[in-house]
Formats: structure tokens, C-alpha cells, sequence
């Protein structure tokens, strides 16, 4: 569970700040997010799915059919800010757990 935030954070892969809501780092202001995921089952009331970005514990508020006309934008020009000339190291990198509680750091 995420305790604690600051509105500029030292993401991952980078030393230099940026504003909490350009980046991933779980210690946000609030525990609201929106992630795309794949739904794999329904069992009674369990939801059972992959491929999600959130983080342990976070809240599931609500359900939404994928609709590609509206949630996928191919033609749109993607930028990534700050990530742009960093991205191309995340593809081995692990996490260095920056964000991690002292206590719970292993």
C-alpha cells in the first residue's frame, strides 16, 4: 500500500525530478488509476485478470468494456516526455525499489 506522496518524484531509470503525475511511481496523492487490463475468467464474483499496472491493494472501483474506436488511437502521435530517451533501457532493468518503504525493502 502506497503511504505518503510528493507532487516531484526521481522516477526510475532517471535522476533528474518530474511531476508524480508524469511518471509511475506508485506514491500518488490518491489511489485512483485507470489500467487497461485482459480479462481472463469470471468465477461468481471474482474477476480474474492480466497484464495490469497497478499496484497491490489497489482499490477496483469500476468496470469498463474495452472499445478500440475509443480507447485505441493508432493514428495519434505518441510522445513519451521525459521517457523518450530512456525508454530503450527499461527493456532489462528491474526495479532498484526507490519507492519502497525502508522496512520493506528486501
Amino acid at each position: 500500500m502506497s503511504r505518503g506522496h510528493a507532487l516531484q518524484v526521481k522516477p526510475f531509470l532517471d535522476n533528474q525530478k518530474h511531476g508524480i503525475f508524469a511518471t509511475r511511481a506508485p506514491k500518488r496523492p490518491n489511489p485512483i488509476g485507470v489500467s487497461v487490463v485482459q480479462l481472463d475468467k469470471i468465477d461468481g464474483s471474482i474477476v480474474y485478470i492480466s497484464n495490469v499496472d497497478i499496484v497491490d491493494g489497489t482499490p477496483l472501483l469500476d468496470i469498463k468494456p474495452y472499445i478500440p474506436h475509443f480507447d485505441k488511437h493508432e493514428d495519434d502521435e505518441i510522445t513519451i516526455g521525459w521517457f523518450e530517451d530512456k525508454y530503450q533501457n527499461a527493456v532489462d532493468k528491474k526495479s532498484d525499489k526507490r519507492f519502497v518503504e525502508d522496512d520493506e525493502k528486501m
